[in-house]
C-alpha cells in the first residue's frame, strides 16, 4: 500500500510551522502575538470542523481505517496527544516570552489584584457603566433547567455560598463577545495596561448576587460541532434550511472544552457536566482560554514600531490609473499578483460596470465577502440601474453563511437573480462575467481567479487574478453561468476546466503524460503551488511519476498527505512550506508537456472535496509573456532560505537553513520590492511623457 499521512495530522503540522513564526525572537514583538493568535484561531475552526465529524463517525461505531490506516477513535486519540502538546507550547510561549516582552514594552496585562487603587476605580467604573447592565447570570441549581451554553463564548462559573443557611449554588456568567476581551486601566499615556474582561467578571461577581458570597470562580469555553450537514434533498426552501443549522451549531455536542487549570475540581466537574464532555474532550489552560482574542492586541494603536513596516499594495503597472478597466483588458489580457498589486483593479471594474450605461449584464460567483463589501454594493447598484445582475451566492460557504444570506437577500431586494449554488455541490469557483454593448456588438469581459471576492482577505491572502476578453474564454463563462443557474452540465467548454466533471481527469492526464515521456528518457517536469494535497488518486498518480523518473516540485503551504522522500514511492518528490506575513492561498500548477508547458491557475487545491464535490475552474494561462511570469514565480518558492520549510517523510517539517555564505531570500520580500519597482519604473514612464491639452471640439 502507498505511504499515505493522515490528514488531521498533517494539518497539525501546519499549524506548528505557524507557531514557529510565534517562537522566533527574530520577529516583532506584536508579529508574534499575531501569529500566536492564528495558532489557536485555526485550533478552532480546526475542533469545530475536523473533529466534530471525527467525533461523529466515532459515534456511528465506523471501525474502518482511512488511507492512512487510522480508525476515528485512534485519529481523535492522535490528534489529543499532538494538541495537548501544541497547547502547553502556545501557554509557554505566552507566559514565559511574549507576556513579558509585551509588559516591558508598555503592553501589560494586569492581574484585577495588582491594580493600583486608580487602575482599580478606572475598572470599576467601565464595569459599572459599560459590562455589568449588560450580563445575565444563570442560576445553576436542581429547580432550574441547564442553562444551554454557546460555543466560542467566555463564560465565568461561580460557586456562591449563603452565609445565613451556609448552602451552596452556582451559577454562570456568560460574556458577550460583543464586549471584547480587554478592559483598558492605563493611567499613563505611555502604556497600554488592561485586564482581561473575564478576570474583571469574576472579581466583581458579588454585586450579581446580593447577600451571598463568592467562593470561587473560574472561565472556560466551550468549541461544537460545526460539522452540521445540510439535509438538501428534503430541503424546499435552502435559505430556510442554513437559518436552522446556523441555529443547531450554537448548541451542538461539545468537541472541546476550555478550562482554567487552576479551577476548583467542584467547579471542574460542574461544568464538565454542564457541557456534556467527556473527559477526552478536556483541555486545561495554563492561562487565558480562547488565545485567538490576542489579535487585537497585535493591532494596537501606539505600537506600530513592534510590528512589521507596512507593504502597501501597488498599483499593476499594466493597469493606467484613471483609465477605464475595460479599455486596460481589451489592450491586452492582464495578470495580477495579489497583494503585492493591488486588487482595487477588480473592485473597479465591476463598479464601472454598475455604473456603464453600455454594460448589459454581470454575472458574478460569490463564496466569501468582505463585511463592508464594495463588490456587493456595485451589484447592487447595478441592479438597481437596471442591468442584468446574477449572483450565485454560495449559502454552504463555512462559517460565512450567515452573512452570505443577508446580503443576498440585499441583492434580492435591488432586484438581482439570485441562486443559491447547486444541490450537493458547493460553488467555489471565482469567476465575474460582464456583457458590455460595444460598436454594435456585445463583448464579454471576465475576471477568474484563485482568491475570493474579498478586498479584506486580499491584502491578506496571496493570490492571482486573470482578467480577459478574448471570445473564447467569454464563451465558456457563459456556458459555465448557464449551466449552473439552469442546473445543466458543465460541458463543451474550449479553455476552461471545470470540476467536478474534467479537472481531475485532466490533471490525472497531465501526470500520465510526464511520467510516459519520463520512461521515454525525455526531460519531464512537474511544479505545482496548492494550499492543500490529500486527494488519493492524485497522490498516487504523483508517485508513479516519481517512480518514472518525474522531477515533481511541491509548494503546499496546509495540508500534505503525500509522503516525500520515501525511497520507494516518492524519492523525486520535493515538498517545501512557505509561512511568512501573508498567507499562501493561490493554485498554479505547471506540466513541462515535452517543452510546451502547460501551465493553469486554479480556485481548487488537489482535494477530493474540491475536486469531487465543489464547482471550481481551472484556468490555462497561454500567454508567453504571462506564462514566463508565472514560471518564475513557481520557481522562486524553491529559492526561500528564510520562510521555507521542506516536509518531511513523518509528516513533520524542517525550516530550511542557509548554507554558509548563502544570501538570504525571502520569497514574499522578493514579490513585493519587484511590484514596488516596477509600479515606480512605470510611474516615472508617465511622468516623462508629456500629453498635450487639445481644444474641446464644438
Amino acid at each position: 500500500m502507498a505511504p499515505y499521512i493522515n490528514r488531521e495530522l498533517s494539518w497539525l503540522e501546519f499549524n506548528q510551522r505557524v507557531l514557529n513564526e510565534a517562537l522566533r525572537e527574530d520577529l516583532p514583538l506584536l508579529e508574534r502575538l499575531k501569529f500566536l493568535a492564528i495558532t489557536a484561531s485555526n485550533l478552532d475552526e480546526f475542533f469545530q470542523v475536523r473533529v466534530g465529524g471525527l467525533m461523529l463517525l466515532r459515534r456511528s461505531g465506523r471501525k474502518a481505517p482511512d488511507a492512512s490506516g487510522l480508525t476515528p477513535a485512534r485519529c481523535l486519540a492522535a490528534i489529543r496527544e499532538r494538541v495537548l502538546q501544541m497547547s502547553a507550547d502556545q501557554y509557554s510561549l505566552l507566559a514565559n516570552s511574549l507576556l513579558p516582552a509585551m509588559d516591558a514594552a508598555g503592553i501589560r496585562l494586569r492581574q484585577v489584584l495588582e491594580l493600583t487603587p486608580t487602575q482599580l476605580a478606572k475598572a470599576t467604573a467601565t464595569f459599572e457603566d459599560g459590562i455589568f447592565p449588560l450580563l445575565t447570570p444563570l442560576a445553576v441549581d436542581a429547580e432550574t433547567p441547564a442553562p444551554a451554553i454557546p460555543g466560542l463564548h467566555m463564560i465565568v462559573a461561580c460557586s456562591l455560598l449563603d452565609p445565613d443557611t451556609h448552602a451552596t449554588r452556582h451559577a454562570l456568567i456568560p460574556v458577550p463577545d460583543t464586549l471584547g476581551r480587554r478592559v483598558p486601566v492605563s493611567s499613563e499615556s505611555s502604556e497600554h495596561a488592561f485586564v482581561l474582561i473575564e478576570d474583571l467578571v469574576a472579581t466583581l461577581a458579588g454585586r450579581f448576587f446580593p447577600g451571598e458570597t463568592v467562593t470561587s470562580t473560574t472561565a472556560f469555553r466551550v468549541t461544537r460541532n460545526g460539522d452540521i450537514a445540510v439535509h438538501e434533498e428534503d430541503a424546499i426552501d435552502l435559505a430556510g434550511e442554513m437559518e436552522d443549522v446556523l441555529s443547531a451549531r450554537r448548541f451542538a455536542d461539545t468537541v472541546r472544552l476550555e478550562l482554567r487549570h487552576d479551577a476548583t475540581r467542584e467547579l471542574a466537574r460542574l461544568i464538565q457536566a454542564l457541557a456534556a464532555a467527556s473527559p477526552r474532550e478536556v483541555y486545561l489552560c495554563q492561562g487565558p482560554p480562547g488565545l485567538a482574542s490576542l489579535m487585537e492586541l497585535a493591532f494596537l494603536a501606539g505600537f506600530d514600531h513592534l510590528r512589521d513596516a507596512d507593504w502597501p499594495p501597488q498599483n499593476p503597472p499594466c493597469i493606467v490609473p484613471g483609465a477605464s478597466m475595460f479599455e486596460s483588458i481589451a489592450a491586452a489580457d492582464l495578470l495580477l499578483h495579489h497583494p503585492y498589486e493591488s486588487f482595487e483593479p477588480i473592485l473597479r471594474l465591476i463598479e464601472e460596470a454598475a455604473a456603464d450605461p453600455d454594460v448589459i449584464a454581470i454575472k458574478q460567483v460569490l463564496y466569501r465577502t468582505a463585511r463592508q463589501s464594495r463588490i456587493i454594493n456595485a451589484l447592487i447598484k447595478a441592479a438597481e440601474n437596471g442591468k442584468h445582475v446574477t449572483v450565485i451566492v454560495e449559502l454552504k460557504a463555512r462559517f460565512d453563511e450567515e452573512r452570505n444570506l443577508h446580503r443576498a437577500d440585499e441583492l434580492q431586494h435591488a432586484g438581482a437573480q439570485i441562486v443559491y449554488g447547486v444541490k450537493n455541490l458547493k460553488t467555489h469557483a471565482k469567476i465575474c462575467l460582464i456583457v458590455r454593448r460595444e460598436s454594435g456588438h456585445l463583448r464579454r469581459y471576465v475576471h477568474l481567479a484563485t482568491g475570493n471576492y474579498n478586498e479584506s482577505t486580499a491584502k491578506l491572502y496571496t493570490d492571482f487574478s486573470y482578467l480577459t476578453c478574448k471570445p473564447e474564454f467569454g464563451n465558456d463563462a457563459t456556458l459555465f453561468f448557464n449551466a449552473v443557474t439552469g442546473r445543466s452540465k458543465l460541458l463543451r467548454f474550449r479553455r476552461l476546466v471545470p470540476a467536478p466533471t474534467a479537472m481531475k481527469p485532466l490533471l490525472l492526464d497531465l501526470i500520465a503524460s510526464e511520467a510516459e515521456r519520463a520512461k521515454q528518457g525525455l526531460p519531464a517536469r512537474i511544479v505545482a503551488k496548492m494550499n492543500s494535497l490529500q486527494d488519493p488518486e492524485l497522490i498516487a498518480a504523483l508517485y508513479k511519476a516519481s517512480q518514472a523518473g518525474v522531477r515533481i516540485r511541491l509548494n503546499v503551504r496546509g495540508i500534505c498527505c503525500l509522503k516525500p522522500g520515501d525511497p520507494k514511492y516518492s524519492k523525486n518528490i520535493e515538498v517545501v512550506s512557505i509561512i511568512d506575513r501573508f498567507l499562501e492561498h493561490a493554485r498554479v500548477f505547471l506540466f513541462h508537456q515535452g517543452g510546451d508547458t502547460e501551465l493553469y491557475l486554479a480556485s481548487a487545491d488537489w482535494m477530493t472535496r474540491n475536486l469531487d464535490k465543489r464547482i471550481e475552474l481551472m484556468i490555462p494561462i497561454e500567454q508567453p509573456a504571462l506564462k514566463r511570469r508565472l514560471v518564475r514565480v513557481l520557481e522562486a518558492f524553491f529559492q526561500d532560505n528564510t520562510q521555507a520549510y521542506r516536509l518531511l517523510p513523518d509528516g513533520s517539517s524542517q525550516r530550511l537553513s542557509r548554507a554558509k555564505g548563502q544570501k538570504s531570500f525571502r520569497v514574499q520580500d522578493q514579490f513585493y520590492q519587484q511590484a514596488k519597482k516596477a509600479a515606480k519604473a512605470r510611474e516615472h514612464e508617465r511622468s516623462m511623457t508629456f500629453e498635450p491639452h487639445v481644444p474641446a471640439s464644438d
